[in-house]
């Protein structure tokens, strides 16, 4: 069990990071439930999928899931940005985190997840378990990194925008070298 909490630990550290980025881009409580409930969906989805696509897909997607992992997270990051520095249009209806958005930046946080399934797999952990503890932490360490990156943005005020996606960018850069 308590590998199993570390191991969720260590996949939710990045849904942290990349949750300050989000929050600091200004964040209401419906963003807060969508942040939550997307990133939380992916992280315990992707492990489900892993463990039951078997030991076979592993070798085929072993190295690739970091680098489109981190891919995603660079695209949406530096398309953050770009929308950021814009010239200010009509933006009275606009959301903070559009749903795309949000679905590509939980997909590309999860995806290296593939591998921990097939591992689970290995270990004969209890797939109710692993989802539940993986759910947990990864939900409780993105809705933290909400609150962080939100109380960061009333500090930098319109730069918040910038900061989310400069964060974006970090965390697929420190995915892509292995560290998160």
């Amino acid at each position: 069990m308590l590998a199993l909490l570390l191991v969720a630990l260590s996949l939710g550290l990045s849904n942290f990071a990349a949750s300050v980025g989000l929050g600091a881009s200004g964040v209401d409580r419906r963003t807060r439930l969508r942040v939550g409930l997307v990133f939380g969906f992916f992280e315990t989805a992707m492990p489900i999928i892993g463990l039951l696509a078997g030991h076979g897909a592993a070798g085929a997607l072993g190295a690739a899931t970091r680098w489109l992992g981190a891919a995603l997270l660079i695209a949406t990051g530096l398309y953050g940005l770009v929308q950021a520095l814009r010239p200010a249009h009509d933006e009275a209806g606009a959301e903070p985190q559009s749903l795309g958005r949000l679905l590509v930046t939980g997909l590309a946080l999860s995806i290296d997840n593939l591998a921990v399934g097939f591992a689970l797999g290995a270990v004969h952990v209890s797939l109710p378990v692993a989802v539940l503890v993986i759910g947990a932490v990864s939900v409780t360490l993105s809705l933290l990194g909400l609150e962080l990156g939100n109380r960061l943005s009333t500090r930098i005020g319109d730069r918040g925008e910038i900061l989310g996606g400069l964060v974006l960018i970090g965390v697929g850069i420190a995915v892509a070298a292995g560290a998160l």
